[in-house]
């Protein structure tokens, strides 16, 4: 499978026109529970498109990468964040405050987050996908150290899903295959799964879309459609049966619905974003991913002129702070963003010295067996870990199984897990323990021996050693396992920061990790 030059470019503008398409389409509708009948856009356009948050946030993470390039990850996202994004909606508030707070990824998209479940990040999966096109294990590892910034769980759990999907859409057309790559990437038991598999059945048994709505609702009752209204004024027509749902978990139920306008539409561009805003709830991002989707798989020529012409090509943005001295630069079009992306595109496929812009351009080469995620079960526990085709890296779906409570720190020899059990609180005086994990990443191909000491505040002890040398043994699944129990009896303060040091023997490679506790009365 290749995708040259042209044929990537085209796709590239399809996708950014695709996403400002869908969101202004379907942004009159956000935030309304009824089975929406509108086939064209509500706005008046003649002064260009409305500001398309969904698609802006995307241009604060594309300036990240131009600095940083592969080298991006949560942490560098947070750092922009804080500095570039200027909403406090719900999630987004909520992470941004856990980290001024010192509260590091991927626990800070999860602490004390209501709405770590909702719409935030997968209307965020674009930009990975653009940057690795036709490499879906890419995209969705991406798609995870931004989602973790104000998400968990099933937030997290959508964008993994799209991200995966739309690089896959760069190289696959058929649309049942692009959903089995996306769920290959995370959870089969997640609630996301459960709505998207909802979705294809109701289209399968020919189930009218207004009763496929109510069944893809039920799965994962969301509430984004009535969080502004009180519950007796929620409208009784068409919602029938409609279960209340729980506060924040908006991802799933949304994502069936992006599902079901795809393939109601049955490959028809205008049909498919009509299908998807006509179940209501977060329309501009059901509508805006659909939008982008089915804009990679056709291209920008191939996006109807009549939703195309209106817009002409403009992005308005509403999200990034422009006042600062190190302001982000901001494209005034979807192909002069595509155009930015494509310069980035080398670097994320290990194609460094490529000239996009030379004769000929590059091609990108796609194994069509890689296209789903890497399977852990493939391999027996304990063997020989040279075996392993992913190399060092976890699978992206088993990124997903883990805590939003485990801090992963990668480095070239080992990665380190730091689990806070659940927790980013202690009660003074009773035991509070804490996990170290570390993993031989199978570069160097050797046994190691590995240390880890914990450095403490004044008046916090350890119940036993605060220093073990553990043995760590490449083989496939094999770790190095060390918990201590805090003794806090005596620590006064109401922040407890410590440091865990972990050292291989006989290396110079090393991580410090920062451990932050807050009292509980």
């Amino acid at each position: 499978m290749i995708l040259k030059i042209d044929e990537l470019r085209d796709k590239l503008a399809g996708c950014w026109a695709g996403k400002n398409i869908g969101g202004t389409f379907g942004a009159p509708f956000e935030s309304k529970r009824a089975l929406q009948n509108a086939e064209f856009y509500m706005q008046d356009l003649s002064q260009g498109p409305p500001a398309n948050d969904d698609l802006d946030l995307q241009i604060a993470w594309l300036s990240a990468v131009e600095r940083y390039g592969k080298n991006v990850n949560a942490s560098i996202l947070g750092e922009y964040w804080l500095s570039y994004i200027i909403p406090n909606w719900v999630e987004y508030g909520t992470g941004k405050t856990n980290l001024r707070a010192g509260i590091e990824p991927p626990l800070c998209g999860d602490v004390d987050n209501t709405y770590k479940n909702s719409n935030g990040c997968w209307i965020r999966s674009e930009l990975w996908a653009c940057l690795a096109p036709g490499h879906p294990e890419i995209a969705a590892r991406y798609a995870y150290e931004d989602g973790v910034i104000d998400h968990a769980e099933e937030g997290l759990y959508g964008e993994i899903f799209f991200a995966a999907m739309q690089s896959a859409a760069f190289v696959e057309s058929d649309p049942m295959k692009l959903i089995e790559i996306g769920l290959s990437y995370i959870p089969e038991k997640s609630r996301v799964t459960a709505c998207v598999r909802e979705a294809m059945r109701c289209h399968a048994e020919g189930v009218p879309i207004a009763d496929a709505r109510r069944r893809i609702h039920n799965t994962a009752p969301g509430t984004f459609g009535v969080q502004h209204i009180r519950i007796s004024d929620i409208p009784k027509e068409n919602n029938e049966g409609f279960e209340l749902g729980e506060p924040g978990m908006d991802t799933p139920e949304n994502v069936g619905f992006t599902i079901a306008g795809l393939l109601y539409g049955a490959g028809d561009y205008g049909q498919s974003l009509i299908m998807a805003n006509a179940c209501g709830e977060d329309t501009d991002c059901t509508c805006g991913t659909l939008g982008a989707l089915l804009g990679i798989i056709s291209g920008a020529s191939g996006i109807p002129e009549k939703w195309a012409a209106p817009l002409d090509d403009r992005i308005t943005t509403m999200c990034i702070n422009t006042t600062g001295q190190n302001s982000i630069w901001i494209p005034k079009t979807a192909k002069e963003l595509a155009e930015r992306v494509l310069r980035e595109i080398p670097g994320f496929l290990g194609q460094e010295l490529c000239d996009v812009f030379a004769e000929g351009g590059m091609e990108i080469k796609c194994d069509e067996n890689a296209l789903f995620c890497p399977n852990e079960d493939d391999y027996i526990h304990l063997i020989n870990g040279d075996c392993q085709d992913w190399g060092h890296r976890i699978p992206v779906r088993d990124l997903c199984e883990l805590s939003s409570y485990v801090v992963r720190h990668d480095h070239c020899v080992f990665t380190s897990f730091t689990d806070y059990h659940g927790s980013v609180f202690f009660k003074k005086g009773e035991p509070r323990t804490i996990s170290i994990r570390v993993m031989n990443n199978h570069i160097m191909k050797e046994q190691q021996w590995v240390t880890v000491t914990l450095y403490l505040p004044e008046g916090v002890t350890v119940n036993g050693a605060s220093s073990v040398m553990l043995p760590l043994n490449n083989l496939h699944g094999y770790t190095a396992d060390a918990t201590f129990e805090l003794n806090t009896e005596f620590f006064g303060g109401n922040k407890l920061e410590l440091l865990a040091d972990v050292s291989l023997n006989g290396r110079h490679s090393y991580d410090v990790v920062k451990v932050t506790l807050f009292a509980k009365a």
